[in-house]
């Protein structure tokens, strides 16, 4: 029976105007092809990936020094992680505030797109109470006075530099400085905890950490100074740490005085010396750290290439995007989370950036939406959950404010469901704005599905493979091996194939040779299946359309609203405050068919003699919101009298997942107590959760 093909929801007004048809037909041209559309420029990226790359790297005409004899070794396996384009050396500052003309040699800086007097970033905060614009001249002006600062402070190639802000325009500026004088930086957001900041920090042993002195979140000003003194402590024996610098969020600072180590940005500033060249850094040299949901332990550091992301982004811009200079991107985040990147990266081709701050319902949900009119906005980044909660308070942007400048919506962070696309073209958005629904994420710095503008929109799941990323979906019934490629129709394990420049080169700290067995690497990414890259995630490709359903995870990651985190951050938590009292717990995702949402459940297995109660479970609730963050924090918590484990005695979270998700499962045969499945069951009827919820 052939597969029905979804209901179709967009098509491009004009596709042979877009770069991605352009870019077809200068294929074609040169290499005697006959590429058509979408399908077949993905099948060409790879069959043929070291030539697509190739074709991509001249096409993004990025500032660079060096020459490469090769693109890739095509013979060694993803793995491996083989170089690309060695021999080239860049920088990501220097790409993000310059851009290089056509014809113009190697390492000239030209103003195309970037002109000084125009606005290279806004910065909005909750409620829309303050406006800043900076141009192109004067972003690169602050990042230069940040920049002189760290050289004189000794800081340099290769030393990291770690900030705990908001979405701002200081934020910004200090990670292109750091990466301006080699430095290696990471970003978490202010609402995260102590304990979550640490967990991550300490790992990378930075020299500074820069922490704002206040957040803003749903209407209330926050004082961090508390949480900047704990951070502090919690660095000492860090031997590398040089002291924490004070942000100011407001136009007033803070009085930092009796917050140990810290210093003011003031006094941070007061170095005088010349602005110190920009570094050119190798492609395969790492530039920021990203850290992994801490599903198995302590998050991994997930260490990024400064070539592979610049080439890997650009790309996804203009061709799968199809931005301009003349774009205006707002993507609501977090500095905490990838999309923080996807946030700031269109100012690679000269686009402007806006960058909210706070909460997308302050006052009110339509202060955010006529933000998007205000701004002109032509591409917005956000989630399912945003739009749900539009749809469900009846609210539809088209008649708030002028959307005609919009071109898409981005939603990633979570499954999409079909009645959010229904909603999205009915009652939300324009019908001339495409619904671009993309998965991928912190591990790639990038996407292994995504949007593109020459194939059409269709009900569900996502328009199709990321270009030059090998995607396929492998039997997830097989324990480990070799891999079987299930048929188009046929859910499967979402695994990449081949090798692609932003395969990330390391993970900080982990052993050596990089991705071999026995290093966190290989445990991570390479131990599932032989020589490819297991993602975690359940999907299905659509035998007709192509298109890339996500149906859930594979693992352990807890994904409410968007927010991904792992079980482990909430059991270190336990471990650490509730020792006494609980022998063991398991945190687990319930989503059933009828939930908009994923939400956290919590089951605690108590020592003989300790009581569950009502005051444990608000002081579970309080530790973990206090230890991680607020959407760490479970909706649910019962008792469990038994948590299932292997044979090995590991805790099995996925059965558990899928049960009070509504499923039924086959016990596997590698668990030791198969019996205490049973128990889970109930916890999928409404009745039982509301029970639980009332008598607590």
């Amino acid at each position: 029976m052939a597969a029905a093909i979804p209901k179709k929801l967009w098509e491009h007004p004009s596709p042979k105007s877009t770069q991605m048809y352009s870019f077809i037909l200068s294929i074609n041209k040169k290499y005697n092809l006959q590429l058509k559309n979408f399908s077949d420029l993905y099948q060409y990226s790879i069959d043929r990936r070291a030539e697509f790359w190739g074709e991509v790297f001249e096409l993004e005409n990025l500032i660079y020094t060096g020459s490469y004899r090769l693109v890739v070794d095509e013979s060694k396996t993803i793995d491996s992680i083989p170089r690309w384009f060695e021999g080239v050396h860049l920088g990501w500052a220097e790409n993000i505030l310059w851009s290089r003309l056509a014809s113009d040699p190697i390492g000239h800086r030209g103003t195309i797109g970037k002109e000084d007097g125009k606005v290279a970033v806004t910065e909005v905060r909750e409620g829309v109470s303050e406006v800043r614009d900076v141009t192109w001249k004067a972003l690169r002006s602050l990042v230069e006075q940040y920049a002189v600062a760290f050289h004189a402070r000794g800081v340099g190639r290769g030393d990291r530099i770690v900030v705990v802000g908001s979405n701002s325009i200081d934020t910004l500026s200090i990670i292109l400085a750091a990466n301006w004088v080699g430095a290696i930086f990471s970003t978490s957001s202010t609402d995260m905890g102590t304990e979550g900041i640490l967990q991550r920090t300490i790992q990378v042993t930075p020299k500074y950490i820069f922490v704002d002195d206040a957040g803003l979140y749903n209407g209330k000003k926050v004082d961090l100074r508390q949480k900047m003194n704990e951070i502090s402590d919690g660095m000492k024996g860090c031997d590398n740490f040089l002291g924490m610098v004070s942000i100011p969020r407001f136009k007033e600072p803070l009085e930092i005085s009796n917050v140990s180590a810290a210093q003011t940005l003031e006094a941070f500033f007061d170095n005088k010396g010349p602005v110190p060249p920009i570094v050119s850094l190798a492609y395969h040299e790492p530039f920021f750290v990203c850290y992994s949901s801490g599903t198995t332990g302590i998050p991994k550091a997930i260490v990024h290439s400064v070539g592979g992301v610049l080439t890997n982004t650009s790309k996804d811009l203009h061709l799968h995007e199809d931005m301009t200079s003349d774009d205006v991107k707002l993507q609501y985040t977090t500095t905490g989370w990838i999309m923080y990147q996807a946030a700031i990266h269109p100012l690679l081709i000269g686009a402007k950036v806006v960058l909210y701050d706070g909460s997308p319902f302050q006052p009110d949900a339509l202060a955010f939406v006529k933000l998007i009119g205000d701004q002109e906005v032509t591409s917005l980044g956000t989630s399912p959950r945003w739009m749900h909660e539009l749809s469900r308070s009846g609210i539809s942007p088209r008649d708030i404010t002028d959307l005609s400048n919009l071109k898409c919506v981005i939603s990633t962070g979570m499954v999409l469901p079909d009645q959010t696309f229904e909603w999205f073209y009915e009652n939300g958005f324009p019908r001339h704005v495409q619904l671009a629904n993309i998965s991928g994420g912190t591990d790639i710095a990038g996407c292994f599905a995504l949007s593109n503008p020459l194939s059409p929109v269709y009900l569900g799941g996502t328009q199709g493979g990321c270009l030059g990323i090998a995607v396929a979906a492998y039997d997830s019934l097989l324990a480990s091996g070799p891999g079987t490629v299930v048929p188009d129709g046929t859910p499967g394990e979402l695994v990449a194939t081949a090798a692609f420049p932003n395969v990330p080169p390391f993970l900080w700290g982990d052993k050596s040779p990089t991705g071999s067995p026995g290093t966190k690497y290989h445990s991570a990414y390479f131990a599932r299946f032989d020589n490819v890259w297991a993602h975690g995630d359940f999907i299905v490709i659509h035998p007709v359309t192509k298109n890339i359903t996500f149906l859930g995870r594979a693992d352990g990651v807890l994904n409410p609203s968007g927010v991904r985190f792992g079980s482990a951050e909430v059991y270190t938590v336990l471990d650490k405050r509730f020792g006494e009292d609980i022998t063991d717990s398991i945190c687990v995702g319930q989503r059933r068919p009828q939930d908009s949402d994923e939400s956290v459940m919590l089951f605690l297995l108590m020592k003989p003699g300790k009581s569950f109660t009502s005051k444990l479970v608000f002081d579970v609730k309080e530790a973990i919101k206090k230890d991680l963050s607020k959407r760490h924090v479970p909706k649910y918590v019962f008792e469990t009298p038994e948590i299932p484990t292997t044979v090995n005695l590991k805790k099995v979270e996925l059965p558990v997942k899928q049960i009070v998700s509504g499923h039924t499962i086959k016990p596997s045969g590698t668990l030791l107590n198969p019996q205490s499945l049973g128990y889970y069951y109930q916890f999928a009827k409404d009745e039982v959760l509301k029970a639980g919820s009332s008598k607590l």
